[in-house]
């Protein structure tokens, strides 16, 4: 099974969001344990903790279904060692309360180095941040976002995500989270059948499949190259509708959450049903 959904609204609490996914038939959701636009982290009530877990079994949300993404704000890379340690320590803290909430993975955007320190210089703050991350934690994989090279960000490569990754101690808790927007706007071919096989047999050689924890699944507003982060719903951009094809007929990607944040959120519903029908899983396309 694929677990399609995506990112839902936790509004009022953590405890609304598999409420939320279940209203638009997703089978799997992601989405933010707080703010994601604030630093400030107030901790997760006891009520809510157990809320989460009674509707999540309730719907038949378990782990490998949820993909939670940690804050905008985090910086694992940053230049300045206050601030990356100030990232640093929020990154701790959700990755705690993914744990709290029975959740087993987080989701984040490697970093930055804002042209203030040199590529591999940031990929190796990257990298000691997970190390120091998983230190301090237990049971949840750090899951790191391909990003489409705008600006200063990293990870758009897939080498530049298997450099973190083979700089990782514990390489049981870490892993990828590819998303078909920004792996199309970094350079990744995505168009048409052959470019699918061409560019996820490249991300097997440089990565892994062993490594892929979820996907976000977006089209594109610009071409193939832009480095330009715009993502647009399904069909209805550069990339066209084959590529999300590919990925709900492949097993490769079986069992994992596949998360749409497409813009136009009303369509969300019907997106699951096209993703499900391809995958087989349902019978309207």
């Amino acid at each position: 099974m694929k677990y399609f959904g995506a990112h839902v609204s936790a509004e009022h609490g953590v405890e609304y969001a598999p409420l939320n996914a279940h209203a638009i038939g997703a089978k799997g959701f992601a989405l933010f344990t707080k703010n994601q636009k604030q630093w400030f982290c107030p901790p997760l009530g006891e009520e809510s903790i157990e809320k989460f877990r009674e509707n999540c079994r309730k719907f038949g949300y378990d782990a490998a279904a949820i993909l939670p993404h940690d804050s905008y704000l985090i910086n694992l890379g940053h230049p300045d060692d206050t601030s990356l340690t100030r990232s640093r320590n929020s990154f701790v803290k959700e990755m705690q309360r993914c744990a709290q909430l029975g959740l087993d993975r987080l989701n984040f955007h490697p970093g930055s180095h804002l042209r203030e320190i040199g590529e591999e210089a940031c990929l190796d703050r990257i990298a000691a941040s997970v190390n120091y991350a998983l230190e301090k934690t237990e049971g949840v994989t750090a899951v790191i976002e391909n990003t489409a090279g705008q600006g200063s960000n990293l990870g758009y490569r897939f080498e530049q995500l298997a450099y973190i990754i083979d700089r990782v101690e514990d390489k049981s808790r870490v892993g990828v989270c590819i998303d078909t927007c920004h792996a199309g706007a970094a350079g990744y071919a995505l168009e048409t059948a052959e470019d699918c096989e061409r560019t996820f047999a490249e991300f097997d050689r440089v990565i892994g499949f062993r490594y892929l924890k979820g996907m976000h699944l977006n089209d594109m507003l610009k071409p193939t190259g832009s480095r330009i982060d715009r993502h647009r719903n399904l069909g209805e951009g550069t990339l066209g509708e084959t590529v999300f094809r590919y990925i709900a007929a492949d097993p490769r990607f079986d069992n994992l959450p596949l998360i749409l944040e497409t813009p136009e959120e009303e369509k969300w519903p019907d997106e699951i049903l096209r993703l499900r029908s391809w995958a087989g899983e349902g019978d309207e396309g």
